[in-house]
C-alpha cells in the first residue's frame, strides 16, 4: 500500500515540475523579414505592365558597358599612364666616372689629334637616331644653361679657334645651327651689289651629320697606361653661297668642352640597336670609344691638316697610318 502512494506521488511531483517549466519559456518572436524595394519604369501600355506584375521582382547587377566617351575631370589633374612595365630611372641618377689623376710629371708621351665622326657611317648612324640624337642633347643643355658654346673663329690668341677663349650664348649657337646662307646685299637705288651677308634658317637636326672631336692620346708611367681624353667636341656644318655653284668643306659651328658635357651626357640615354635596356649613356659612348672616326688632323710642327698634303683615298691612307703609329709606340714599349 505504501508502494502505490510514493508512486503516485512521485507521478504528481513529475507532473507539477512539467507544467512549470512550459510556462517559463517562451517563444521567440522572428523578426519580420524586410522588404526589398525594386524600382520600376511606369510602362504606358497596360499589357506590358501587366505582363511585368506577374513576373518575379529580380534586380539586375551587372554593369552596362557603354561606348560612351570617358569625360576627364577637369578638378583632377591628368595622370598619365605608364608606358611599360617599369619605370626606366636608373640613368637619370648616374654619376660621371671621374678620370684618374694625371700630372704634368707623369706624362712621358702626348699626340693631340682631332677626328671626325661621320654619322652617315652604319657603326655612327645611332648617334643621330631620331629616338635620341646627340645634337638635340647638345642644344638643349646649351638652350637650358648647362653647357656653354665657343666660338670657333681664329682670333689672335686662338689660331685654330678651338681653345675655348671666345664664349657664346645660346641664341647665338642655335643660329648657327640653323640652315644659313650667304646672300648678296642689294643697292635698291642702283642695283649694284654691296656687300653680302648671312641668313640663317630654321634648325634641322637631321642635317648634322658630323663631330669633331679633339682629344689628347697621353701615356702615364704611374699607371702605365696608354689612354685618349677628349678635350672638346664640335658639331659641323656645311655654309651654302646663294647664287654660286660652290661647294663648302664641313666646318665646326661652336665647341663643347667635354669634360664639363660629360655631366650632361652621363643622364641621357643613347640608343642601342641590340638591346633596349642596357642604359647607354652618351657618356659611355665617348668613354668606351663606341664609335669609329678618322683622323683629320694631327700635332705637327707646320700646323698642317691631314687634306693639306694628302688628296682622296690617300686621306683614309694617313689616317689609318697616323692611328697604327699610335697603337705602334704602346706595342714598342714592352718586351715579351
Amino acid at each position: 500500500m505504501k508502494k502505490r502512494i510514493l508512486l503516485v506521488v512521485l507521478c504528481l511531483a513529475c507532473v507539477a515540475s512539467f507544467a512549470q517549466t512550459k510556462r517559463t519559456k517562451k517563444p521567440t518572436a522572428k523578426k519580420p523579414a524586410a522588404k526589398q524595394r525594386v524600382a520600376t519604369k511606369p510602362a504606358s501600355n497596360p499589357t506590358v505592365s501587366g505582363a511585368s506584375n506577374k513576373q518575379s521582382s529580380t534586380v539586375d547587377t551587372s554593369k552596362k558597358i557603354t561606348d560612351a566617351p570617358i569625360i576627364a575631370d577637369p578638378a583632377k589633374p591628368f595622370d598619365r599612364p605608364l608606358d611599360g612595365y617599369y619605370k626606366k630611372s636608373n640613368i637619370e641618377h648616374n654619376r660621371v666616372t671621374p678620370y684618374a689623376n694625371l700630372r704634368e710629371s707623369d706624362v712621358v708621351y702626348s699626340k693631340r689629334v682631332w677626328e671626325e665622326i661621320d654619322l652617315r657611317e652604319k657603326v655612327n648612324a645611332y648617334l643621330g637616331s631620331p629616338k635620341s640624337r646627340l645634337i638635340d642633347v647638345l642644344m638643349d643643355a646649351i638652350a637650358a644653361g648647362e653647357l656653354t658654346a665657343y666660338d670657333p673663329l681664329p682670333t689672335k690668341n686662338d689660331p685654330n679657334g678651338d681653345s675655348f677663349a671666345t664664349p657664346l650664348t645660346a641664341d647665338k649657337a642655335r643660329a648657327k645651327m640653323a640652315d644659313s646662307a650667304v646672300v648678296n646685299v642689294i643697292d635698291k637705288k642702283t642695283g649694284e651689289k654691296t656687300g653680302s651677308k648671312m641668313v640663317a634658317g630654321d634648325f634641322q637636326p637631321d642635317s648634322v651629320v658630323k663631330f669633331r672631336i679633339k682629344e689628347d692620346w697621353v701615356f702615364d708611367k704611374q699607371r702605365s697606361v696608354w689612354e685618349p681624353r677628349i678635350i672638346g667636341i664640335a658639331p659641323m656644318i656645311k655654309q651654302k653661297v646663294d647664287g654660286a655653284n660652290l661647294t663648302l668643306d664641313y666646318q665646326p659651328a661652336f665647341w663643347i668642352y667635354f669634360p664639363a658635357a660629360r655631366q650632361v651626357l652621363v643622364t641621357k640615354e643613347a640608343f642601342n640597336r641590340n638591346n633596349d635596356a642596357t642604359d647607354l649613356s652618351f657618356d659611355d659612348v665617348f668613354l668606351k670609344r663606341l664609335f669609329h672616326g678618322y683622323v683629320v688632323k694631327v700635332s705637327n710642327d707646320k700646323d698642317e691638316r691631314i687634306k693639306d698634303y694628302a688628296i682622296g683615298i690617300d686621306r683614309l691612307y694617313e689616317s689609318e697610318r697616323i692611328k697604327k703609329s699610335l697603337m705602334d709606340w704602346e706595342l714598342n714599349l714592352w718586351q715579351y
